[in-house]
């Protein structure tokens, strides 16, 4: 196997991996400790999970009000995951894939939910006494957002040894 076909069977693995916690923790927010929209477990002083349905999308924004928009942001969701996929075929770059899986597995997570239940679930409630400085959120919400920083890390800080350009002689060589 070479080693761009391990990268990529990484890649594909840890989105699998990270779907399947994912649909695990919200199961276990669920079913296991029976929550209840609204329904607050306090597990530090810092952080509680705190049940709450996201019909919308990226900080709630595009509320799905109704049964077409709710299919119209299943559409439009599953449409970036299969942009991701192909993305995720084409990068040579491990960094780059690891980045791409876990948006690809949190994606698949949201989409999950929104195709079964008409919403995601959300549950991670991070705070600093009234202070929240992310709103409500899952597994997959915090892995896309991960993910889109290193794809970001990287685009600005990690130089491509293929675009740089090879330098045959070294500095102040006379040439033949």
């Amino acid at each position: 196997m070479s080693k761009l076909a391990k990268y990529r069977l990484i890649g594909f693995a840890a989105a699998i991996v990270l779907f399947l916690i994912d649909q695990a923790m919200k199961g276990y927010v669920t079913q296991t400790l029976a929550m209840e929209r609204g329904d607050v477990v306090e597990l530090l002083p810092f952080f509680d999970f705190r049940l709450t349905y996201n019909f919308g999308v990226s900080l709630g924004m595009f509320q799905a009000e109704s049964m077409e928009m709710r299919w119209i942001l299943v559409g439009v969701t599953s449409l970036i995951a299969l942009v991701v996929t192909v993305w995720m075929l084409r990068e040579k770059a491990l960094g780059e894939i690891v980045g791409l899986s876990l948006i690809l597995g949190g994606a698949l997570g949201n989409i999950k939910d929104r195709y079964e239940l008409g919403y995601v679930i959300d549950y991670a409630d991070l705070h600093f006494g009234e202070f929240r400085p992310f709103l409500i959120f899952n597994i997959a919400d915090a892995a896309i957002t991960i993910g889109v920083l290193i794809i970001l890390a990287r685009a600005f800080f990690v130089r491509d040894k293929e675009a740089t350009p090879e330098h045959k002689s070294a500095p102040g060589a006379a040439e033949s």
